[in-house]
């Protein structure tokens, strides 16, 4: 290892890029060696002449690839350049923040390279679960969650051995629209989904926060994370989002992870693991009183959650259909297509429709992907 760590951020435009720039601002003995981003490419210059990264990548829009010329020399347009910044000999560690299926090639392309893959794109975990890891243990590549219920799930299970482990239990914020009906959530609007109670994140998670979709993705993500059973993952409720996750060993001991919700600090760990250091994340007031509340799911959340322990049990392709699927689902909510109601039974339609290939290579990945989507957008003009 060099005197300081290189570190590849891919996505850094977005909520966790923006968050892990701001560890690492404060953490001398890391080096911001790359960035990405897609089409903030002003954040991304201001980024940029702030860190001076050797690797700067734009992925985005027609008008940057028409302005290629106008970047710097360290500045490279084009998506085939990000699997080149996650492999690059240089890096050590890539923040993987590529929000859905456009992050998974880099993620793949950073794991066969055996780096320290810090992941906060769950959707590479639920479309190639069995790929990624598969890589990562021949190449010695370490997979390090960002999300802040799987960071909290990596820390608790420190204090035990892997087969002591009896269940996982993940918490859910429940969104803005816990205890809701169905008819309440028929009129619910993109502005209340993007309003939620405890984080600040990107639109895309917000509204899966909302449906509970991001749950049940993060059920195929903690079966792939931590070689489980679907029978061994639980989801609980907990609106003040402040116990992140949890495990229960053999003997009954359950040893929980709490924090602000704050991305910082499970983003710090990832790139300080195994050691804990001083940084930005905001503290907990031990001067107040807390309420810490966990509720078993209601049926409509309960029937969101179902579609993440499908995919467990089914395995193949299923996860790549149920992301691309949710995919289009969110962004014709967001463009006012579909009502906020209907996301979740039009994945489960859409899931229930495919034809499972069992042990797919990537190929046959982005050929479900694609089939689904094309579905989905039938299913909305329908």
């Amino acid at each position: 290892m060099p005197d300081r760590i290189n570190v590849a951020v891919l996505g850094s435009t977005g909520s966790i890029g923006t968050n892990a720039l701001s560890v690492l601002r404060e953490l001398e003995q890391f080096r911001l060696y790359g960035i990405s981003g897609h089409s903030n490419i002003e954040l991304l210059r201001t980024q940029a002449e702030e860190f001076s990264p050797e690797y700067v990548v734009v992925t985005g829009d027609e008008k940057s690839l028409a302005d290629r010329d106008t970047f710097g020399g360290n500045w490279r347009v084009g998506c085939e350049h990000l699997d080149a910044l996650a492999s690059n000999p240089n890096v050590q560690i890539v923040v993987a923040s590529i929000v859905g299926q456009a992050g998974l090639s880099s993620a793949l392309a950073a794991a066969n390279s055996g780096k320290r893959l810090a992941l906060a794109n769950k959707e590479a975990l639920v479309v190639a679960g069995e790929m990624l890891t598969t890589l990562a243990r021949r190449s010695g590549a370490e997979l390090i969650p960002i999300d802040s219920e799987h960071s909290a799930i990596w820390q608790a299970a420190l204090a035990g051995k892997r087969p002591e482990i009896r269940q996982i239990i993940l918490t859910a914020s429940g969104g803005p629209f816990h205890g809701l009906s169905e008819q309440q959530l028929q009129e619910v609007t993109v502005e209340r989904a993007l309003a939620h109670p405890n984080w600040s994140m990107g639109q895309k998670i917000t509204i899966d926060s909302a449906t509970l979709l991001n749950k049940a993705l993060e059920i195929v993500e903690a079966k792939w994370l931590f070689g489980l059973e679907p029978d061994q993952i639980r989801v609980l409720v907990h609106p003040q989002s402040i116990i992140h996750s949890m495990v229960e060993f053999a003997d009954g001991s359950v040893v929980a992870q709490l924090g602000s919700p704050d991305m910082k600090l499970p983003i710090q760990y990832a790139l300080t693991y195994p050691e804990r250091v001083g940084g930005p994340a905001e503290r907990m007031d031990w001067s107040r009183t807390w309420q810490l509340d966990l509720i078993p799911p209601n049926a409509i959340q309960a029937a969101a959650l179902e579609l993440g322990f499908e995919v467990c049990r089914q395995g193949g392709t299923a996860g790549a259909v149920l992301n691309a699927a949710n995919e289009v689902a969110v962004s014709a909510f967001l463009q006012n297509k579909i009502s906020f109601a209907k996301i979740v039974p039009a994945c489960r339609e859409i899931l229930e429709q495919h034809q499972l290939v069992t042990s797919p290579n990537y190929d046959q990945l982005m050929v479900a992907d694609n089939w689904a989507r094309e579905e989905m957008n039938k299913w909305i003009c329908s």
